[in-house]
């Protein structure tokens, strides 16, 4: 297939599109570079800088008549969304809907779409949430992210372009940024190889689901196979505390940091863990990495391989 990749360039995108590659895919990527970053682009991919709102993001699909689009691009930043919805809508709504528009007029016959499960599902009415849990977001960026799954069910009807949204757990790997809105283990891993001191939010018991992102790019490129419309979950249905996680994470760094607790974050999630059964009946998807092997080839690429900066 010939396949576009937005935010490729990015933490899970770049992995996507190492993974296309090597299944002998030919890859572009497309990254305004706001976050990802030029090296992390695998060099049989073709690089084109432009924001996925751009009329030049649409001539470019237009243009090159792409067999399939994996959209990973988008704002990703939780508070940043309540700060400004506007902006958040425009790149996680508008900026799909205008590869959309172009992609329907030429050749697009498949998109996998990154979103989300914690931020759609809100807090749990029972673990793990699986597909048919009630959808409860309570960000501007959970309602974004369903509102593009709901555009792209509408594409896939109308068109008839196959569809698969990936509503994934949280996420975690080597090019996690361990500054600004990253996750938690990126943080975590950042602050103590940097020698500096991680704070637990609160208790610490809140709990969440790590997936492996080199397991989440394997679930991206089985999903380009996938005929029709369909939304799964990906993820492990574990769940891990923060706490656990950062004893997890020390052991794993040797770093000698105390267990240092702070305030709780105002609205944050308690608990969040997805079941994978739909994905692995639809796609023939489960995770295979567990948490402490993913966590120690993590540590290892911060160790050698990235500039570690503490936030």
């Amino acid at each position: 297939m010939d396949v576009l990749v937005t935010g490729g360039a990015g933490f899970i995108g770049s992995h996507v599109a190492d993974m296309l590659v090597e299944r002998g895919h030919c890859v572009d990527v497309m990254d305004n570079l706001s976050a990802g970053r030029r090296e992390y682009v695998p060099d049989e991919a073709t690089l084109h800088v432009l924001d996925v709102r751009s009329e030049a993001a649409a001539d470019l699909v237009r243009a090159r008549s792409f067999d399939a689009l994996v959209h990973h691009a988008a704002q990703i930043d939780v508070r940043a969304s309540v700060e400004d919805p506007t902006h958040d809508a425009g790149v996680n709504v508008l900026g799909l809907l205008n590869l959309m528009e172009a992609g329907r007029r030429g050749s697009l016959q498949n998109v996998v779409f990154a979103s989300t499960g914690g931020a759609i599902y809100g807090e749990p009415e029972y673990t793990p949430q699986d597909e048919t849990h009630p959808e409860r977001p309570v960000s501007p960026y959970g309602v974004a992210k369903l509102s593009a799954e709901h555009y792209l069910q509408y594409y896939a009807r109308q068109f008839g372009i196959d569809v698969v949204s990936l509503r994934y757990a949280n996420v975690y790997g080597p090019r996690q940024d361990p500054t600004g809105d990253a996750g938690v283990v990126a943080i975590f891993v950042g602050e103590m190889l940097g020698g500096t001191q991680p704070v637990i939010n609160g208790a610490g018991d809140q709990t969440r689901d790590y997936v492996y992102v080199a397991d989440v790019a394997r679930a991206n490129v089985q999903a380009l196979d996938h005929e029709g419309c369909n939304l799964v979950n990906i993820g492990t249905a574990q769940e891990t505390s923060v706490t656990d996680l950062f004893r997890l994470i020390k052991a794993t760094t040797g770093a000698d940091v105390a267990e240092k607790h702070g305030p709780s974050l105002p609205g944050e999630q308690k608990r969040s863990v997805l079941d994978y059964a739909k994905a692995q009946s639809v796609l023939g998807w489960k995770p295979e990495t567990p948490l402490r092997k993913g966590l120690g080839k993590t540590v290892e690429w911060f160790s050698s391989d990235a500039p570690v900066q503490a936030p």
